[in-house]
């Protein structure tokens, strides 16, 4: 299925321009590439932990956010959706995780390290980590600002046991 692209608001396109890392005098910042540093961690609004690398307020990336994300322990995601963009994840290190999505998050997946997960845009999902270790990914979307087209959905909450 191909997913309905939508141009950048100004909002967006304000904050590809005002990036943190400016390109050199005489550089457009699109003529090599470079190596970063990772950036500060954040908690993001559902819950996980959130590393950038690649990101528009990093390097000034047009149209990819790509990092490290980290569920704690015993620890789970807000009910939650993604308006605009698809995620994916490879699953790095931790213990059994439990990807619940779905209208009313009725479907449930189990995730290993060593696994790839998806989540398309605007589908409900909360992520639980039930184990006694992090789950930490390595995670991309196709939406480079770190303040996501994320909509949280409360009354999803209480459908994960």
């Amino acid at each position: 299925m191909l997913w309905p692209l939508k141009a950048l608001s100004r909002r967006e396109t304000a904050m590809i321009s005002t990036r943190k890392t400016q390109p050199k005098s005489g550089d457009n910042g699109r003529n090599k590439g470079c190596v970063l540093k990772g950036a500060a961690d954040y908690k993001a609004e559902q819950g996980t932990q959130y590393a950038p690398g690649i990101s528009a307020e990093t390097i000034g990336s047009l149209a990819l956010w790509f990092g490290k994300v980290t569920l704690p322990a015993g620890q789970r995601t807000k009910a939650h959706i993604h308006e605009r963009h698809e995620t994916a994840f490879y699953y790095l290190s931790g213990g059994e995780v439990e990807l619940w999505t779905g209208d009313q998050l009725q479907n449930c997946e189990k995730a290993s390290p060593g696994d790839y997960l998806f989540i398309p845009p605007g589908l409900p999902h909360v992520a639980v980590n039930r184990g006694t270790a992090p789950a930490v990914f390595i995670g991309a979307r196709n939406e480079a600002t770190a303040q996501e087209s994320l909509v949280m959905r409360p009354d999803l909450d209480g459908m994960v046991p």
